[in-house]
């Protein structure tokens, strides 16, 4: 009996992980759920992929917003 709860709750977070939703209005071409926050594909290479919206800097460019607000970390 004790299962059943337990079973229930770890369902309840699968599920809660699995249908997580992006943040931000991202045009329709950002498919890729990355940190909460929806990309487009190819993200992983930014200089090729993202420097037409976000800028040659990818600080902002036409899109105005800033890839290193969330990576700053990681490409410091």
């Amino acid at each position: 009996m004790k299962l059943i709860p337990l079973a229930l709750s770890l369902i309840l977070i699968l599920f809660l992980v699995a249908c997580e939703q992006p943040s931000g209005n991202a045009p329709a071409d950002h498919t890729g759920i990355n940190g909460g926050v929806a990309h487009k594909p190819g993200f992983n290479d930014p200089m090729k992929n993202c420097v037409s919206c976000h800028g040659s800097d990818l600080r902002g460019g036409s899109a105005g917003v800033s890839c290193f607000a969330c990576h700053a970390k990681k490409w410091s």
